[in-house]
């Protein structure tokens, strides 16, 4: 198990996993879409067994959810098909794999935080294709985690911490919605909540790795300011204002079982770490 093959060690999760599972004692194994092409069974056989990796990390996904919306047969190519090929497999290997999910695979009606357990219901062609990966892999490969994140930020990618230090210092007031309600969560953190499934050798299954507590679209952007000590005025709207071509939960607060830490104490040191580096 020293030996892990990550793919989509390019993405903004990969660039955190790949250096935190390198100074924990273990071998990476990096993947993009250069090195193995998920939808290519054939390259995903070959790759496995030049690399006899001890276990995968699968974080490669096709993640743009409004483009999603018009571009269906790539969206389940990669994240259905891509899926189900690594899990084939692996399970075929008893490699154990470790798939990374979406809030979007729940339609938002709740009034309590999602449990692993509880039903799925996607209501965009993004959040159907996660599923379907979701249901590949436990199909095919008994071996198997499958992490499910939201509202994801990190260094190395586009994300809603950077789109509003970005806007900020264009607009002098911004408009945010604030009746989507989710758990923002740092790539880093996400990174230390994958690193403890196999350092503390959870039991196979669905986990909820987002941050803990939750806040509105709206209530992010305010601490964003907040902690960046920018003076802005965020005026809060509804979706309906800000039409998306992919319709989004609108409660999609998730259960993570204090496996990681307070969304905004991840903030904090997200923004901390960003002004170090810039």
């Amino acid at each position: 198990m020293r030996r892990i093959l990550v793919t989509g060690a390019k993405g903004m999760l990969g660039q955190d996993l790949c250096p935190m599972l390198d100074q924990n004692g273990f071998e990476v194994i990096p993947s993009d879409y250069q090195e193995m092409d998920i939808t290519d069974l054939k390259q995903v056989e070959s790759f496995i067994d030049t690399n006899t990796p001890g276990m995968i990390i699968h974080c490669a996904a096709y993640t743009n959810v409004d483009k999603a919306e018009e571009d269906k047969d790539n969206a389940f190519l990669i994240n259905e098909k891509g899926s189900e090929n690594l899990a084939k497999v692996s399970g075929e290997k008893s490699i154990p794999i470790i798939a990374i999910s979406t809030d979007y695979v729940f339609d938002g009606t709740a009034n309590k935080p999602y449990t692993p357990e509880d039903k799925t219901n996607p209501i965009n062609v993004y959040g159907a294709s996660k599923l379907a990966g979701e249901l590949a892999i436990r199909k095919y490969n008994p071996m198997h985690y499958i992490a499910r994140t939201s509202w994801l930020y990190g260094i190395h990618g586009k994300n809603f911490v950077e789109t509003m230090l970005s806007l900020a210092e264009k607009l002098p007031q911004l408009k945010v919605v604030n009746d989507q309600v989710g758990c923002p969560t740092w790539t880093v953190a996400l990174s230390y909540g994958i690193l403890n499934l196999i350092r503390q050798e959870m039991p196979y299954g669905i986990y909820h790795l987002c941050g803990s507590g939750y806040t509105s679209w709206h209530g992010f952007a305010e601490k964003i300011f907040e902690l960046s000590n920018i003076d802005k005025t965020v005026t809060p709207c509804s979706t309906e204002e800000f039409p998306r071509p992919a319709s989004r939960p609108k409660y999609s607060v998730m259960d993570n079982k204090g496996m990681l830490p307070a969304w905004e104490d991840s903030l904090k040191n997200y923004l901390q770490l960003r002004n170090m580096t810039k």
